[in-house]
Formats: structure tokens, C-alpha cells, sequence
């Protein structure tokens, strides 16, 4: 059964790029919507709240440079509706999870890099991200 609505998340590291090229061929081939997202992780929840300071203007500037960043990266792909574009911010697993959800995505594309040992065999975040999935999950293999 082919796939309807594929919802990409990148990290906008440049291999993100692959991550792309792979969804919108499994778009084209199943002529599904493709959607895009990146989840910004509060650096509160990064850090756990053990550093004793105020975060708020690296925030600020953390999500000011991902907004620029999401923005060029997505303005690559111009069969990209504004609307299939999502910009977030939490943590990531649920953030994805959720949007997958809201917009009844039936598949989550990925990048992974293939290091070894089982916590780092996906990565964090593609990791994640398969656990409590209800829709398939495709890790895209990125070369280090």
C-alpha cells in the first residue's frame, strides 16, 4: 500500500540534504504529500536545568539562527507548500510524534548515522523516534 503523507525531519545538518532526496523520491513514486519539520530542543531540556543561569538569550539566538537556517533549507525545495513546513520547538521525539499525528502522516523519514553499539546505531533522535511510533519509521543511512 503505497504511502499518502511522508513527514520529513531534518536536523539542517548539511547530510540532511539525503534525507530530503529520499523522501521526495518515495513521494514521487507513491505521489504521497511530503511535509517537513525540525524540532528546536529548549536548551532547559538539553541541559536538564543543571546550569545555574539564565538561558534566555542564547535561546533567543539559538532559535533566531534555526528559523534562518529551516528557511534556506526548505527554500531549496520549492515543491515545498509554506504550509508543509513546520519549525518546533520541544523535544524532538514528541514534537514529531505529534505533528505526524496531527497531520495523519503515515510515514516519518529520518537521518541516522550508522556508529556502532545499539544506543548509537540510529542516533539519538531517529532512535527515539521509533519507539511509540504508530507509523512506519524510515532511518536514512548518512555517511559520518
Amino acid at each position: 500500500m503505497p504511502y499518502t503523507h511522508i513527514l520529513v525531519a531534518v536536523d539542517l545538518s548539511e547530510q540532511c540534504h539525503a534525507v530530503m532526496q529520499r523522501a521526495m523520491a518515495l513521494a514521487q513514486c507513491s505521489q504521497a504529500r511530503l511535509s517537513l519539520v525540525h524540532v528546536i530542543e529548549p536548551l532547559a531540556m538539553a541541559f536538564a536545568a543543571d546550569v545555574p543561569m539564565d538561558l534566555s538569550l542564547l535561546q533567543q539566538q539559538q532559535t533566531e539562527q534555526a528559523m534562518q537556517r529551516f528557511r534556506q533549507f526548505a527554500a531549496q525545495y520549492s515543491a515545498l507548500r509554506d504550509e508543509d513546513r513546520h519549525l518546533l520547538s520541544g523535544q524532538p521525539r514528541h514534537e514529531i510524534h505529534s505533528l505526524a499525528e496531527q497531520l495523519c502522516c503515515d510515514l516519518i523519514v529520518v537521518g541516522s548515522h550508522g556508529r556502532h553499539g545499539l544506543a548509537l546505531l540510529l542516533g539519538s533522535t531517529a532512535n527515539e523516534l521509533l519507539h511509540g511510533a504508530r507509523l512506519d519509521v524510515l532511518a536514512v543511512h548518512l555517511a559520518d
